[in-house]
C-alpha cells in the first residue's frame, strides 16, 4: 500500500455498529463490563479508548511499525522512553537537540541518576567513542532542530545494534512521509504529533512507534501507569489530519525549496540551513534516507544582531511569530529566545545557534505569497 492511501485508510475501519467512515470520538471515561473482568476489550480510558486505537494503528502504519502508542504531548512520550532506564545508565544524544528534550534530560533526569553525553551526531564516530557497558540509549534528531544537521540513521543503527543499545529517533522535522527510521535501524521513533501529523495547531500530542514487541509492553504499561494520555477528541483531531498528510508535506517541501533558495540570495541573509542544499553537510545522506527535505528552514543575518532578527520577525505579516511548526500555516520563531532559551549560551553557540537565527516552519500558502512577505520583513533591515 502506497503512502498516501495508508494516510487515508490504514488502522481505521468504518464503525461497527453505524458504518461512520469517520472514527468516533468515544468519549467516556469507563465501558460498562458483563461480568468482572469480562468485557469487550475495554474498561476505563486511560489504559485504552477506541478512538486512541484507532490513531495508534494509524501511525504504527505510517512508520512501517507494530505498535503505536500516545502520549499527551512529544515530550510526554520522550519522558516514557526515559522511565525505561534506571539510575547509572548512561544516554548519548546529539548536541544540537530541541530545547525542550535537552531541558528534560539535564533539568529532570539527571537528578534520578541518568547521564547524557551531547556530541555531534554527523559524525557516527564520535556516538562510538562515548559508548561504554552503561550506555543504554543514542538519541537524536534528523533534521536537527534547528540547525537541520542531517544524521546517518542507518549508520547509527548499526553501532547500536552492534553495542546492543536501543536507538531512538524523534522524527518530527521529517514526518513519516519524508523518512521511516524503523526501516534504517531505529527501535523507537517518536513524533511530536503536536506538528506535521496534527497538522492544523489545534492539538497537543505526542507518540512513539515501534517494531518489539517487548519493548512496547513496557512502554505501554508506562503509558497507562504514569497516565499521560491524550484525550479522544484530540485523537479524532489527528485522525483527521493524517489523512491529508501526504499533500500537505508535498506542498510544504515545494514551499521549502523555494523560500530556501529565496533566502540563499538574499544581501541581508548570511547563511541558510536547509539539507536539500547540495552544500549542507551530510546532503548526500539526506537524499539517500529522505524522500524530500521538508518545510523547515533556518537562517541568520548579516550583521548577527538581535535587534535585526527581532525587527525582521516583527515585520512578518504572513510568516506568525510564535512556537510549534507543521501546521498550514507559516511560522516564524526565534530559538535562542524559545524553542531552545532553556540551553545555556554558550552550549547554543557551539552549534551555530547564534542570536541572529530565525527558523521558519514554511506552511501551504502560496510561494510568491510567503517570498513577498520575507521581502518586506527583509527590507526592514534597510540598504547598505
Amino acid at each position: 500500500m502506497k503512502f498516501g492511501t495508508k494516510a487515508i485508510h490504514a488502522g481505521v475501519e468504518p464503525d461497527p455498529s453505524t458504518g461512520a467512515i469517520m472514527t468516533p470520538i468515544y468519549q467516556t471515561s469507563t465501558y460498562v463490563q458483563r461480568s468482572p473482568g469480562d468485557h469487550l476489550g475495554y474498561e476505563y480510558s486511560r489504559t485504552h479508548n477506541p478512538t486512541r486505537t484507532a490513531l495508534q494503528n494509524s501511525l504504527a502504519a505510517l512508520e512501517n511499525g507494530k505498535h503505536g502508542i500516545c502520549f499527551s504531548s512529544g515530550l510526554a512520550s520522550v519522558d516514557a522512553i526515559l522511565k525505561l532506564f534506571s539510575p547509572g545508565d548512561e544516554i548519548i544524544s546529539t548536541n544540537d537537540l530541541y530545547g525542550g528534550t535537552y531541558r528534560l534530560f539535564t533539568k529532570v533526569f539527571e537528578k534520578y541518576g541518568l547521564k547524557f553525553h551531547f556530541v555531534p551526531m554527523a559524525d557516527t564516530q564520535s556516538v562510538e567513542e562515548k559508548i561504554n557497558e552503561n550506555t543504554k540509549l543514542i538519541w537524536t534528531e534528523t533534521p536537527t532542530n534547528p540547525m537541520m544537521n542531517i544524521v546517518d540513521l542507518k549508520a547509527l543503527g548499526e553501532v547500536a545494534k552492534k553495542h546492543q543499545i536501543l536507538f531512538g529517533v524523534d522524527n518530527t522535522f521529517a514526518s513519516p512521509y519524508i523518512q521511516t527510521p524503523l526501516d534504517l535501524g531505529a527501535d523507537i521513533v517518536m513524533h511530536s504529533v503536536t506538528k506535521y501529523l496534527g497538522g492544523h495547531s489545534d492539538v497537543v500530542m505526542g507518540a512513539l512507534v515501534v517494531n518489539d514487541d517487548e519493548l512496547a509492553q513496557r512502554l505501554a504499561f508506562i503509558q497507562n501507569a504514569c497516565g499521560a494520555t491524550p484525550g479522544p477528541q484530540d485523537c479524532f483531531l489527528v485522525l483527521r489530519g493524517i489523512k491529508t498528510l501526504h499533500i500537505r508535506m508535498e506542498r510544504h517541501c515545494q514551499n521549502g525549496k523555494t523560500i530556501a533558495a529565496y533566502l540563499k540570495n538574499h544581501p541581508k541573509v548570511a547563511k541558510v540551513y536547509w539539507p536539500g542544499f547540495e552544500d549542507h553537510p551530510n546532503h548526500a545522506i539526506a537524499k539517500k534516507q529522505m524522500k524530500d527535505y521538508g518545510g523547515m528552514i533556518s537562517f541568520t543575518l548579516v550583521n548577527n544582531q538581535l535587534e535585526d532578527a527581532k525587527k525582521v520577525m516583527e515585520g512578518f505579516k504572513l510568516f506568525s511569530l510564535a512556537e510549534s511548526l507543521g501546521g498550514v500555516e507559516s511560522l516564524c520563531g526565534h530559538p535562542a529566545s524559545m524553542t531552545h532559551a532553556s540551553i545555556p549560551k554558550e552550549e547554543r553557540e557551539k552549534v551555530g545557534l547564534v542570536d541572529s537565527l530565525i527558523r521558519l516552519s514554511v506552511g501551504i500558502e502560496d510561494a510568491e505569497d510567503l517570498k513577498n512577505d520575507l521581502a518586506e520583513a527583509l527590507a526592514q533591515l534597510g540598504s547598505d
